[in-house]
């Protein structure tokens, strides 16, 4: 409030405000004399009507109140009055109608943070808006820094760990930095799994290396209540509104350009709860941000396959090579894949502390087989093998006759010639008297063939 309005509610001089505002007064003003009057405050003419609006619906904003008292009953105050009036009659009515507490868990207490302190991140779900492309569905990633109230927001088709991480990256490139904390819902790429009010929320691994590498606090709030990410959840709705009403898209990249298009007419708005124009506290709230690492973290699904004998690891329908060398048959190792790349790595490390097997390129689709040679070196490649046709012994190696040459007519030849062979044929008698067991009496459909 200025002095002047201040002024006016305490029914003090403006140089009096001023004097206790820069603490050079008393602990409190000099009491009125006896026969002195309290300036009445235009609010205290509206209090049996803002009453009756609580008794009638108990959660009523003050902004709505505060509407309602200037549109049809001619208030000439300002919000703040009402405001300030509504937090101390509201606990004070629901006392009267028998309201408890735990009846108002509704209502929330509003927090303000420093520069660079805190953002909030959600999902959106913004449906079939791409149905017509033949994508099924769409999602709208959002985080909003907490202190200037500036805007990040990406469209993707998955809410996956990789996706999800991903959009952080792209954030913190926008922003130029990292906040200090994110706070999220129980979000499953974020908390593994739910715990009982009050226990410690068991944290998901890879979220937790992530906010470790880029330096940031993670703030899990408590179940069942948004009010506790008010800024990042107002701004869902602000996008759908601004961004995404009365257009039609065809890919989610025009979905992103028409996001990064309106960012600017945001930023020159003037924030309703700050009373600053966005751009500008933006500015503040980036200089205060963590610098972001020289490397980024690539947050991978993560998979144990066996390794074949043939060096060979089977993933989403595919098979990629590991080096010889640093592997056994049926080996586990660890598979992270991006949209891109396949890692390979070993579940323990090695003397130099490496645990990096493989890295491929990706395969698309299935039955593809990704081998580097090299992870071959040192097994057999069978170009030694010898073949015996049976008809004409082979010279022993090294004896070839000069000017000799096996082509692949011969090789043809000697694999017809092995059909040819003469096969002996025996009566079962002969096995049965060199080994002394019991003749064997064949049954007379049967042939005595060996």
């Amino acid at each position: 409030m200025s002095l002047s309005e201040i002024a006016r509610e305490t029914g003090s001089d403006r140089k009096t405000v001023r004097k206790y505002l820069a603490g050079k007064g008393p602990a409190s003003p000099p009491r009125r004399a006896s026969g002195g009057h309290r300036q009445q405050r235009v609010v205290d003419e509206f209090a049996p009507l803002i009453d009756s609006m609580l008794r009638a619906e108990i959660l009523m904003k003050a902004t709505v109140i505060h509407e309602r008292l200037a549109r049809d009953y001619g208030f000439t105050g300002n919000y703040q009055r009402v405001k300030l009036y509504v937090q101390e009659a509201r606990p004070r009515i629901a006392g009267e109608l028998g309201i408890t507490p735990k009846e108002l868990a509704g209502m929330h207490r509003r927090f303000e943070v420093v520069t660079g302190a805190q953002a909030q991140v959600d999902w959106g779900d913004e449906g079939k808006i791409l149905a017509h492309m033949g994508i099924p569905k769409v999602y709208s990633f959002h985080m909003t820094l907490s202190y200037s109230r500036d805007p990040f927001c990406c469209f993707t088709t998955s809410q996956d760990l990789q996706t999800f991480f991903d959009c952080h990256r792209r954030a913190f490139a926008q922003f130029g930095g990292v906040p200090m904390s994110i706070v999220y819902d129980r979000t499953k790429t974020v908390v593994r799994r739910h715990v009982a009010p009050g226990e410690a929320v068991p944290l998901y691994p890879e979220a937790v290396a992530f906010a470790g590498h880029y330096d940031f606090d993670i703030d899990v709030l408590a179940a069942y209540r948004p009010t506790g990410k008010g800024r990042v959840e107002r701004q869902i709705q602000i996008v759908r509104d601004h961004v995404l009403a009365g257009r039609a898209f065809s890919s989610i990249e025009e979905m992103d350009a028409a996001f990064l298009t309106w960012v600017p007419q945001r930023r020159v708005q003037i924030h309703k709860t700050h009373q600053e124009v966005i751009g500008e506290r933006a500015a503040r709230d980036h200089a205060a941000l963590k610098p972001l690492p020289a490397t980024p973290y690539l947050v991978t699904p993560r998979h144990l396959r066996p390794v074949g004998k043939d060096c060979l690891v089977a993933f989403a329908g595919n098979l990629y090579s590991v080096p010889a060398r640093r592997v056994r048959p049926r080996q586990l190792v660890e598979v992270g894949a991006t949209k891109s790349q396949v890692m390979l790595h070993s579940t323990v490390p090695d003397a130099g502390g490496e645990t990096l097997l493989a890295t491929h390129a990706r395969a698309v689709g299935r039955g593809v087989r990704v081998v580097d040679e090299s992870h071959w070196d040192g097994l057999p490649t069978g170009k030694g093998r010898r073949v015996t046709t049976g008809d004409v012994p082979s010279p022993p190696r090294g004896e070839r006759p000069a000017g000799e040459t096996v082509g692949t007519l011969q090789a043809l030849l000697n694999r017809a010639a092995v059909t040819r062979i003469e096969v002996g044929r025996r009566p079962l008698s002969v096995y049965d008297e060199l080994t002394g067991t019991r003749p064997f009496t064949p049954h007379p459909s049967r042939r005595e063939t060996s």
